[in-house]
């Protein structure tokens, strides 16, 4: 296929993590191409300036944020911004006819007074928020498809939805019950200088953080809530571990039925994912790790029971630049070209 009959793409915020793992993942994708890359601080440099080992892929020069120059070039468009700022550019994208995919949390939300509540900001885009579609394939894939407008699931979300969707669809917990205990690598705080992503900081030391007000609580809510039919609310305390990448999420909740076994669960789990290819239900007694997941826009899931507890305890693996945040991007793309979900995706990582 020559590159006149590729998908022009542009990349907002192309200079953090997020957006390289994008143009990484774009470069070797059949069907797409980047041509345009955007961001302030680093408007002006080539992309090889900031990221030399992608020299030899791309020649692009980063240029400063130009909304009618990205709709001219672009027929999608995703957005690796901090939050607040997606919400002040998806408009003008939108009614140029772009398709727009956010990966900030600006369009994840149902009510914009729970964003406001909880990132803050002036939104005068309710219009256009409501018609954005929940960037999380295995749930919403059939939204998806028809989407103009995609806000990209957060990626300690993703990690926590796949392990809690089919335990609430089915009803097979008591949804107040359920407690999140996830940890990720540092690459979840972004390329910024912050202390607690120093090395001397974060190596050799373990330490739970935003407890009980971490911003993806309330996401996660919001789709919990629509999976049991009513509104819940979940305990999530996540936590910085000593490694780059990845994100381990250790799930428990009370079963309604304490009769349930592992293999029960097992059985449901894999027939809940049978048609989500990025989704890996582990054999009986197998837990997953972050290193299985690293490089590929896979979930892997474990599942135990605790019969002395009549719990449930759900483990999931993702690495978190990749299905936690432009993996994600690339699938609801896929999906919303009509293309096949799986299209330029790693499902192969390096091990060890």
């Amino acid at each position: 296929m020559g590159d006149l009959e590729r998908v022009p793409v542009g990349i907002v915020g192309a200079s953090g993590y997020g957006g390289v793992q994008l143009v990484r993942l774009l470069a070797d994708h059949p069907q797409a191409e980047v041509v345009y890359l955007g961001g302030e601080s680093s408007a002006g440099k080539p992309f090889s300036s900031l990221y030399p080992h992608l020299s030899n892929w791309i020649d692009l020069t980063v240029e400063a944020i130009d909304l009618d120059k990205i709709a001219s070039k672009c027929q999608v468009v995703f957005l690796s911004l901090p939050n607040g700022l997606a919400y002040q550019m998806a408009p003008k994208l939108l009614e140029k006819g772009c398709k727009v995919l956010d990966l900030s949390a600006d369009y994840r939300f149902t009510n914009l007074e729970t964003y406001k509540a909880w990132y803050g900001g002036d939104r005068q885009d309710a219009a256009i928020a409501s018609t954005a579609v929940y960037g999380l394939p295995e749930l919403y894939r059939d939204r998806i498809k028809t989407a103009q407008l995609v806000g990209c699931a957060g990626c300690y979300v993703t990690a926590s939805l796949l392990a809690l969707a089919p335990l609430l669809k089915q009803g097979i917990i008591i949804p107040e019950t359920a407690i999140v205990d996830a940890k990720s690598g540092t690459s979840g705080g972004g390329r910024k200088a912050e202390i607690n992503l120093l090395l001397a900081e974060a190596d050799n030391s373990l330490a739970a953080y935003a407890v009980g007000r971490h911003r993806h609580t309330p996401e996660i809510e919001q789709i919990c809530s629509d999976l049991a039919g009513h509104d819940i609310k979940v305990q999530f305390t996540p936590h910085l571990i000593p490694m780059v990448r990845g994100i381990l999420t250790t799930v428990y909740a009370t079963l309604r039925d304490p009769g349930l076994v592992r293999e029960d669960l097992l059985t449901i789990f894999n027939a809940f994912y049978r048609n989500s290819p990025w989704v890996k239900i582990l054999p009986s007694g197998v837990y997953p790790q972050t290193k299985w997941a690293c490089g590929t826009n896979l979930c892997y899931i474990g599942v135990e029971v605790d019969t002395r507890t009549d719990r449930v305890i759900v483990m999931s693996a993702i690495d978190n630049l990749i299905k936690g945040q432009a993996g994600q991007g690339v699938q609801c793309m896929n999906l919303m070209m009509g293309w096949e979900e799986t299209l330029g995706l790693p499902q192969l990582g390096f091990y060890p």
